[in-house]
């Protein structure tokens, strides 16, 4: 009985901060519906009539960063005014990423919408929600029409994979994945690199088993639980912009490719679309090995939270 009771209390304390994280996103939900029907609100989601509750859920969020991670946000002012693709490192659980929309929202009343793979829209109960957040497909035509609109897009080339299978080496595991250069391209926006320091040591994932590894390249679905959530240090860093051209503005761009022929075009687009994804994979990875200890070490995490001396 005590052998069953301490292990079934080490299953509790691995998982419970993540649970919560779950239970609390699913009352934002539930909240926001009441709201909805206690006003009356038929507007879009993502329009300004919701950011009273936008506010008050990015609070919410923010005080958890604060009080938990002693969450730091560096580099806002290398956000484009206008438009632009964040690419970022994606944890066991994206929190860092709350965070960051969090504090974007309270600092600058800016909204920067989500890309999120298949599987979050058929999540149960949280269609209103990610409405509000703003998290869309990541189709070609939704991250272009909210480009067009002015809007920041986010988007995590190794999405769930890197979630479940990257580790405290912090590789990027994208793959063969350049969509979201070749969109940055097309709506002619810059590429700005994210990450967040010790996000591997807050949240991590179960050791890679083939199984597992199976499983969900023939599901696409994330079976494996995060574990963890530790009150390690959170600083998430911006980087400099990566404009798609830095010696070419987009008119002389699209005089240039105006006068080539269709395959010559063809070519040319495909040249500069591996050539911006390669450079935006460099930047992250710099990010990563300027701000990350490799591998990561939970304790040397845990005092940089309590190290008053380091800003």
């Amino acid at each position: 009985m005590i052998i069953t009771s301490l292990t079934i209390s080490a299953i509790l304390v691995f998982f419970i901060v993540p649970l919560a994280i779950v239970f609390f996103i699913y009352l934002t939900s539930i909240l926001l519906l009441i709201y909805q029907k206690n006003n009356e609100l038929k507007a879009d989601p993502l329009s300004d009539v919701w950011d009273s509750a936008r506010k008050t859920i990015a609070r919410c969020w923010d005080i958890y960063a604060r009080v938990w991670h002693g969450y730091e946000l560096h580099g806002v002012e290398n956000l484009s005014e206008g438009p632009g693709i964040l690419v970022y490192y994606h944890g066991a659980i994206p929190i860092d990423y709350l965070y960051f929309l969090s504090r974007l929202f309270l600092w600058k009343k800016r909204l920067c919408l989500s890309v999120a793979d298949n599987f979050v829209f058929r999540l149960p109960g949280l269609k209103l929600l990610l409405g509000v957040t703003g998290v869309i497909p990541g189709t070609r035509k939704e991250c272009l029409n909210a480009l067009k609109k002015g809007y920041l897009v986010s988007i995590s080339p190794g999405g769930v994979r890197e979630a479940l299978f990257s580790d405290e080496s912090y590789q990027l595991m994208w793959g063969n994945r350049k969509g979201f250069a070749q969109v940055a391209l097309e709506a002619k926006v810059p590429i700005i690199p994210m990450y967040t320091q010790n996000v591997r040591e807050g949240y991590r994932m179960l050791k890679e088993r083939r199984f597992l590894r199976n499983l969900y390249e023939s599901t696409r679905l994330p079976f494996t639980p995060p574990y963890g959530g530790l009150p390690v240090k959170f600083r998430t860093y911006i980087g400099k912009p990566i404009p798609y051209d830095p010696n070419i503005t987009a008119e002389e761009l699209v005089e240039k490719v105006s006068y080539l022929s269709l395959h010559s075009r063809t070519v040319y687009f495909a040249l500069c679309k591996f050539l911006f994804s390669f450079q935006t994979k460099t930047a992250v990875q710099a990010l990563i090995h300027k701000h990350q200890t490799i591998p990561g070490n939970i304790w040397k995490a845990l005092l940089e939270r309590f190290d008053k001396r380091r800003k």
